[in-house]
């Protein structure tokens, strides 16, 4: 296990691999920011691979496009660090990888903003399923590392509310 990850990132990915493996449902990941954090926290956990097909780390607009499909104009338009692109990014990686849950993080861990001027800890994390897709914002203090586990965690978290809420059945849940 990396030093940058935490027992809480483990217990949080093995929540969503469990829910995820229970309804037959595939994940895959494309971050910016966390740079293959996210992916890692789930590998670690012992069985990934029975729902996790694997991630794309697009770090640069160009990457964005190319791997993810996230259209030019839009990253031209709103930024890299927008709801617009990492909604794209989450159903690029759907389509992409060919999975029904696809997770993806992008803003500024820092230490210092963007070309922009957007914020250090401005970050976006977005979960796209066959039913909906769900982005959310968060602004964060800390160091890089801190914004990065943060924005994993948050990522993770947000997967299992979307996953849970979207599932047959969930209306009976709540």
């Amino acid at each position: 296990m990396s030093k940058d990850l935490d027992e809480d990132l483990l217990v949080v990915a093995g929540t969503l691999l469990n829910l995820l493996a229970q309804h037959g449902w595939s994940l895959g990941t494309a971050e910016s920011l966390t740079g293959g954090m996210v992916g890692e926290a789930i590998t670690a956990v012992p069985g990934a691979s029975v729902s996790y097909m694997g991630g794309v780390i697009s770090y640069t607009d160009r990457e964005k496009t190319a791997l993810l499909g996230v259209p030019a104009e839009l990253l031209e338009k709103c930024g890299a660090i927008s709801v617009e692109v990492a909604e794209a990014m989450a159903q690029g990686c759907r389509e992409r990888l060919n999975v029904q849950v696809g997770l993806a993080t992008t803003g500024v861990a820092g230490p210092t903003s963007d070309g922009r001027g957007t914020p250090v800890g401005t970050v976006f994390v977005a979960c796209a399923t066959p039913r909906a897709c769900t982005v959310e914002r968060l602004l964060l203090d800390g160091d890089r590392l801190h914004i990065r586990v943060e924005s994993t965690r948050a990522a993770l978290r947000l997967a299992i509310r979307l996953v849970t809420a979207t599932l047959p059945g969930a209306e009976e849940m709540t």
